[in-house]
């Protein structure tokens, strides 16, 4: 795990309130969000981490099929601001 998606893991972490350790499912490709998560997150806990990340990163995350392409999984997540930072 690179040093964004350490970032990312830990922000999501503090905002959906999930302790730590990390689970030991979790991997770079698990899903971030719904059932099959194993953070336990929600679409109501992506509306809290689309605010956090559009301000921290300076990042646009201004549809719902954005937000549903970039929370696949961590590694599309930390792609997704990587990409944003070098426009």
């Amino acid at each position: 795990m690179d040093d964004l998606q350490q970032e990312l893991l830990k922000l999501i972490m503090e905002i959906c309130r999930i302790p730590a350790p990390v689970p030991d499912d979790f991997t770079l490709d698990s899903p971030l969000f719904g059932p099959d998560s194993p953070l336990g997150t929600d679409s109501l806990d992506a509306v809290e981490i689309v605010v956090v990340l559009q301000k921290k990163y300076n990042v646009r995350i201004d549809s719902e099929e954005t937000s549903r392409k970039i929370f696949v999984s961590l590694n599309i997540l930390a792609d997704f601001i990587r990409k944003q930072g070098e426009k």
